[in-house]
């Protein structure tokens, strides 16, 4: 298989048709579970597949070490490539990781305004990313503004932004109080007998139904 006909078949074109056609520029999503499930595993395929279409992926981590990271791009995207027989696999993997950065933070000192000038710097240097990917931040410290400034500069440099976040609740309002209405679209990992389910808590300013599934071996985004 070819790299276009490798992202038209992506498994994330099913995951953004659930989400109304996922996430644009100065909008946010969310993706929670309770500790350990694999939020990472999703948040690493919707970066690979920015990463799939020739766009910036930066990757900022408050829970994990940079080589942690960089073995959940290898492995899923190796998983992937295997699954969809991606022809020169090794080749397509090095041109990825050169459009992906790393970032780790410590969520005790750093703010909103902090991430933006990160982003700004970056983008001056050249690497002006289309996907920011927050992983393992405490969004209960998060306030409203804090979003609505992460919102503000999202869409003015293009950019969209994934969190990850412990939370078993389904109940949004309890999950993330007065922040709730400042995200897009909230997707729930969770445990359904063996099998890993994605249920789509909200999709833009809807409630919504849809369950997607996970395979527990890969931790890949199911097709169908």
């Amino acid at each position: 298989m070819v790299k276009q006909e490798f992202i038209e078949r992506s498994p994330v074109r099913v995951f953004e048709k659930s989400l109304d056609g996922g996430l644009k520029a100065g909008e946010i999503g969310v993706i929670t579970s309770r500790k350990g499930l694999g939020k990472t595993s999703v948040l690493v395929q919707l970066g690979l597949d920015m990463l799939l279409q020739d766009k910036v992926v930066i990757h900022v981590s408050f829970n994990q070490q940079s080589d942690y990271v960089i073995t959940w791009y290898n492995d899923i995207f190796d998983e992937l490539s295997k699954k969809k027989n991606l022809a020169e696999a090794a080749d397509v993997k090095d041109e990825l990781m050169r459009k992906r950065i790393n970032l780790n933070f410590n969520q005790d000192y750093v703010k909103a305004e902090n991430l933006i000038n990160t982003l700004k710097a970056l983008a001056a240097g050249g690497f002006a990313p289309a996907c920011v990917i927050v992983d393992g931040l405490d969004m209960s410290a998060v306030t409203k503004a804090d979003l609505d400034s992460l919102k503000a500069y999202g869409k003015e440099a293009g950019i969209c932004m994934w969190f990850s976040y412990n939370a078993e609740s389904e109940d949004l309002k309890a999950v993330f109080g007065d922040i709730a209405d400042s995200i897009e679209n909230v997707v729930a990992l969770a445990q359904d007998g063996k099998a890993l389910v994605l249920k789509v808590l909200k999709a833009h300013s809807a409630a919504s139904t849809t369950t997607l599934k996970l395979d527990s071996k890969t931790l890949l985004i199911s097709e169908k």
